[in-house]
């Protein structure tokens, strides 16, 4: 079967075609607009709360707002949310979030537009059992899970209200761990365990999802579900929501989340998307609806003048390979970091500030590096690439009509393994003087680049899009930082926050990052619930996870270590955990910054 199934095209923008599914009046999916939606984050039982919240997503272009329901008595309350909603005039849909409880599911399925639940913990409880499944004890668990979906359904199909199966890459059931592991495969898998339960009582009104905080992994998952669904028959179209979870926030959490969201809108997948930052939700939507105004923009793009296979598999992640040259005194290629390239301008702007910049000082000159400029619009050039002797940086030059997400793919499609590829984040820099919007230069920056390094595509970037010396720089490595291809800060997965956290999660992210900021190649989970905390940590080298009102349970990757330790003591706790474990060292006295 061909790599290019998983998209209708990987050389130009073309939507996947799916069915409409209908959730009171907002239609997602088939040739609707890519709809945007957020979670509140107060507690379900705050009625007047979760009014405001909700009314003040619906004020910035929130299109669905999704509430936690952790019990049947939370469920219960979205009676008098709705109604009070419905009052103020406010018809925007709601969407119950539900976590092992079908009770609490059924109840709110009373109320609310759309029901997510999460295949991973909707009928089963997360015990980390190593077990092996015979075929006929496998087929004892999918009736179990019949049995226990089945009257959601009935109530979903009577009530005509909409779902989603939203697999969360921290959240697989022990069932499909022993059988299929921590992978995408498994995240697929838990979700059609569900879907096909939901055919067989004839209820198509579903969307799917296949959640990571983990750029790569979320990609391949989604990559993967498509390809499935494809394999699976044309009726099984399905809409698509994207999102990468425990995004973290700032900068970071938006570039991490373009990365992950950019790559596949770029491929024509998704039709409804969250951003999940760890600050209050209404900075969500801005983020959001940039990102589909970036592929809207792609719509209108050039056509390539050849579409060969994908060079690569794009199931599988795996960096290109390349030889190894020296450009400028600065090895590049083969097992080489990513290097990181700007003008001249730009290298002179920082040079004085080195020390500062550390880690992150900019490793190469462009005008400096011998890059060979070639136009992917002439096929005389692209076919003439095998002519170029020896081993060359490579890039698109520059007013090409492709964006770089799809003029970079030809480009390797067409080069010889020999040459190395430089990626750039605009074919069309701003001019002197000029200034574009902060968001949408970072988003389209970290989204064009991100997906191609995602996809082993780069041995080095050129950021131009932001005019800012020091920004650009930043916004460079923090790229990479984003993508896991090149560390040089303290790696944070932080979620977004909701009904089910056990303590303030934007105070408490601060506080970690203040202590632990300066430890270089760690990473710190920082999970406000259990839901999913120990899958989501499994890469993590230190987990502060809410384990009760006030209380905290500190992790080892997914093994908790140390429990209910009171709030107040935990950041310090943590600190002494990850000495504990030889991973401290104390903060430079230089202070290091790219501003």
């Amino acid at each position: 079967m061909s790599l290019n199934t998983y998209c209708s095209s990987p050389w130009k923008y073309q939507r996947r075609k799916t069915r409409t599914v209908n959730v009171s009046g907002v239609t997602i999916g088939s040739d609707h607009p890519i709809r945007v939606q957020s979670m509140i984050t107060c507690d379900t039982m705050d009625t007047e709360a979760c009014i405001k919240q909700t009314l003040d997503l619906v004020a910035v272009g929130c299109e669905l707002v999704r509430i936690t329901a952790p019990t049947i008595k939370d469920a219960a309350n979205l009676q008098e949310i709705k109604k009070r909603l419905i009052d103020q005039g406010c018809q925007v849909p709601l969407v119950a979030d539900i976590h092992f409880k079908p009770d609490a599911a059924m109840e709110a399925a009373q109320w609310v537009d759309k029901i997510r639940i999460n295949p991973g913990n909707f009928a089963d409880k997360k015990k980390f059992q190593v077990r092996e499944y015979t075929d006929d004890q496998y087929d004892d668990e999918l009736g179990r899970i019949e049995e226990c979906f089945a009257p959601l359904l009935k109530v979903c199909k009577d009530r005509q209200l909409a779902m989603r199966i939203g697999t969360n890459h921290g959240s697989l059931s022990d069932r499909i761990m022993n059988r299929y592991g921590d992978t995408p495969l498994g995240m697929v898998e838990s979700a059609f365990e569900y879907a096909r339960v939901a055919r067989k009582y004839d209820f198509h009104n579903f969307v799917f999802s296949m959640k990571a905080s983990n750029p790569k992994v979320m990609i391949q998952a989604y990559r993967l579900l498509v390809r499935k669904l494809q394999e699976q028959g044309a009726d099984w179209n399905y809409p698509i929501h994207l999102g990468v979870t425990e995004a973290g926030e700032g900068e970071d959490g938006r570039i991490k989340s373009a990365i992950g969201i950019g790559s596949l809108l770029f491929d024509g997948i998704g039709d409804t998307i969250r951003v999940s930052l760890t600050e209050d939700s209404i900075h969500e939507i801005p983020v959001a609806k940039a990102l589909v105004k970036m592929v809207e923009h792609d719509v209108h793009m050039g056509e390539p003048i050849e579409m060969p296979e994908l060079p690569y598999d794009p199931f599988v992640y795996g960096k290109r390979v390349t030889p190894k040259i020296t450009v400028a005194g600065i090895a590049i290629g083969e097992t080489e970091p990513t290097r990181v390239i700007v003008p001249l301008h730009v290298f002179n702007a920082v040079e004085h500030k080195r020390a500062q910049f550390g880690d992150t000082f900019p490793d190469l000159v462009y005008e400096g590096s011998d890059v060979v400029e070639v136009d992917v619009d002439n096929a005389q050039e692209l076919n003439g690439l095998d002519q170029i002797a020896g081993s060359r940086l490579l890039t698109v030059k520059d007013g090409c009509k492709l964006s770089p997400h799809h003029a970079f793919r030809l480009l390797v499609a067409k080069a010889p393994q020999r040459h190395l590829i430089i990626l750039k984040d605009t074919f069309h820099p701003p001019a002197v003087g000029k200034n574009p919007d902060v968001l949408q230069t970072l988003l389209h920056a970290s989204a064009q680049i991100g997906s191609l390094l995602c996809d082993g595509i780069g041995d080095g970037i050129f950021v131009r899009g932001e005019p800012g010396p020091g920004a650009g720089v930043r916004l460079a490595f923090n790229i990479l930082q984003g993508c896991g291809n090149r560390i040089f800060k303290t790696e944070y997965v932080a979620c977004p926050s909701c009904g089910r956290t056990l303590f303030d999660l934007q105070s408490t992210t601060a506080r970690i990052k203040a202590s632990t900021g300066h430890l270089k190649g760690v990473k710190i989970a920082v999970m406000g619930c259990i839901v999913n905390g120990p899958g989501e940590m499994a890469d993590a080298d230190f987990g502060y996870v809410g384990g009760a009102p006030g209380k905290v349970n500190l992790y080892i990757g997914k093994t908790a270590v140390k429990f209910n330790i009171p709030e107040v003591e935990a950041v310090d706790r943590l600190v002494d955990l990850i000495k504990e474990n030889n991973k401290w060292f104390d903060a430079p006295t230089v202070p290091v910054s790219v501003e």
